[in-house]
């Protein structure tokens, strides 16, 4: 363990941000798996229930029941179930503002994510310049002939760079995959707010 630690540790100072960077990017990875889930964004069950409330015109029914199942499927219909209207296109664009409230909530601390998969590789670059310059003063100043002061730069290089990239990698790839799963999400929702309408506009 202690050698793990000092290995990291001689990436320099540029291994405290790379640190936090990991800790934050796995906080928001953990807390978007957990709410970026099917039966918390899209409860199926609730909305098949909620047609056959409104096709039986018990739209306040419709309403109360969206009301105990939150979830941004549930806030949308319950926008257009608020609505009173009967306009198939002015109801569309009611879900569609309504959709468009729940992007933020969907993509909450993404933007974050993102960032941290930009900066750390960079992190891990700068590092490996600082190493680099440390390498090449001690060689400016003593020669090859010092090499373990020279292993120390080249140590700070290498350790900051593959801690930029393991950092950085998951990050993108959980971004993409989050941001991939959204606009799933965002098109099942659709197509079920579509389906309600029609079932309101025929009723």
């Amino acid at each position: 363990m202690g050698t793990f630690l000092d290995l990291l540790w001689s990436g320099g100072i540029l291994m405290i941000p790379l640190f936090v960077c990991s800790v934050l990017s796995l906080a928001i990875i953990i807390e978007r798996i957990f709410v970026l889930r099917d039966k918390e964004i899209v409860k199926l069950d609730v909305v098949r229930s909620v047609k056959e409330l409104v096709a039986q015109k018990k739209v306040p029914e419709a309403i109360t029941l969206c009301e105990k199942n939150p979830s941004s499927i549930g806030r949308i219909v319950c926008e257009v179930l608020r609505s009173n209207f009967k306009d198939r296109t002015i109801l569309k664009e009611i879900g569609e503002n309504a959709g468009r409230q729940e992007v933020p909530i969907l993509e909450k601390n993404l933007q974050s994510l993102g960032t941290i998969a930009a900066v750390a590789p960079l992190l891990g670059l700068t590092g490996t310049v600082f190493g680099m310059i440390k390498v090449f003063t001690v060689i400016s100043e003593k020669g090859i002939a010092h090499p373990s002061q020279l292993a120390g730069g080249i140590s700070e290089a290498l350790v900051t760079t593959a801690t930029g990239l393991v950092v950085g990698i998951p990050a993108l790839v959980f971004f993409n995959y989050f941001s991939s799963k959204i606009d799933k999400f965002l098109l099942k929702i659709e197509n079920q707010i579509t389906q309600l309408i029609e079932v309101l506009v025929g009723e």
